[in-house]
């Protein structure tokens, strides 16, 4: 079946739906405080500036899977509802960069950096790191907020916003419990594998994939037949979309990831990797994990370990044992076509990635 010229091109319409969203915001902010224009132009620089869009994407496909007709008149609707995705993923890079001590996102500074450079340069008064920090987490809070502003406006019909609130509220819960499990277990040291899976799960499987497909079939109005499939399809491809992620954060050129070579481990990143890593052997990891003054050379000491222990081969095994998992799920699903053939083909691009 031939795909609509919507599903060809759909991460430039999230794109411009973003665009126009976020100006409409900027006037708005203008008018309240012409001071908040600064905080508003940087929060639409980091969310125009990048991104791959797989949330609004999975939740598109959802739609497509229920039935969804691009030609129909609640099409635009659908696509305005699920571009707001990109406004929580927004929240959620912001704050974790600031958690992370991250300095770079997609070769640029990250926000609290950025502002702190800000204050530096304007000679404000007090710490340049703490003027930085709040205003991440303002920043970070006001896409929160109007992800919501921007979903509940799309023009969705009542009765599909009310389908499509309770993937909603799971989700940003699920978001949050994850990043908290994050930052916990890296305090308490805990480098299991099972610590591990439960952060992929809650903060990357469950907001990347599987609530975005949630979100998408609820508004077409999907069977729980289909919700179910979708979900644990969702669910297998959000897991190993993260053990790639992880991978890269480690393994990954920094001209095409954005980020430092081996900043995962300068972070402390307790992941699946890493335990199997210290499971297997791999001492040199719990003298590098979570110094940020790690050097190239002991950078590639972990790299050459975690493969010479398996660690990488273990992690790359349990991708494609989930992806096939995903796959089995997918084909039991009662999936409206195109919807199934651009789901297995969703599902190998975020798992096989290099970027």
């Amino acid at each position: 079946m031939p795909l609509h010229p919507l599903d060809l091109d759909l991460p430039k319409h999230v794109d411009a739906a973003l665009a126009g969203y976020l100006a409409d915001r900027r006037s708005l902010g203008e008018r309240m405080e012409a001071n908040f224009t600064g905080a508003v132009d940087a929060l639409a620089d980091f969310v125009l500036g990048g991104g791959k869009r797989i949330r609004p994407t999975f939740a598109w496909w959802g739609w497509r899977a229920a039935g969804g007709d691009p030609e129909c008149a609640q099409a635009e609707a659908v696509l305005t509802a699920v571009s707001s995705l990109e406004l929580i993923q927004a929240c959620a890079l912001v704050h974790d960069d600031l958690m992370d001590a991250s300095e770079t996102r997609r070769g640029r500074p990250t926000v609290h950096v950025e502002f702190a450079r800000r204050h530096r340069e304007q000679g404000w008064l007090g710490e340049p790191a703490r003027f930085g920090l709040a205003a991440a987490v303002l920043i970070g809070d006001v896409a929160l907020a109007w992800a919501d502003d921007m979903l509940f406006a799309a023009g969705l019909p009542t009765d599909a916003l009310q389908r499509l609130s309770l993937p909603w509220r799971d989700m940003r819960t699920e978001m949050l419990a994850g990043q908290y499990l994050d930052v916990l277990t890296q305090v308490r040291g805990d480098a299991s594998a099972d610590a591990a899976l439960r952060i992929d799960r809650l903060k990357t499987a469950a907001y990347t994939v599987e609530r975005p497909l949630h979100m998408g079939a609820a508004i077409g109005g999907g069977s729980p037949e289909l919700i179910d499939g979708l979900r644990a399809f969702g669910t297998d491809i959000g897991v190993a979309f993260q053990l790639r992620d992880d991978l890269l954060g480690v393994f990954g050129d920094p001209t095409v990831t954005g980020k430092p070579a081996g900043d995962d481990l300068r972070e402390g990143k307790r992941t699946l990797l890493v335990a199997l890593g210290i499971e297997r052997g791999a001492d040199v990891l719990e003298h590098a994990l979570g110094r940020p003054d790690l050097d190239v050379a002991t950078v590639d000491e972990v790299r050459a370990r975690l493969v010479e222990v398996g660690a990488v081969a273990a992690v790359e095994e349990r991708i494609t044992e989930l992806t096939e998992s995903a796959l089995r799920a997918l084909d039991r699903a009662p999936v409206a076509e195109p919807a199934g053939d651009r789901l297995a083909e969703l599902a190998v691009s975020a798992t096989r990635r290099t970027y």
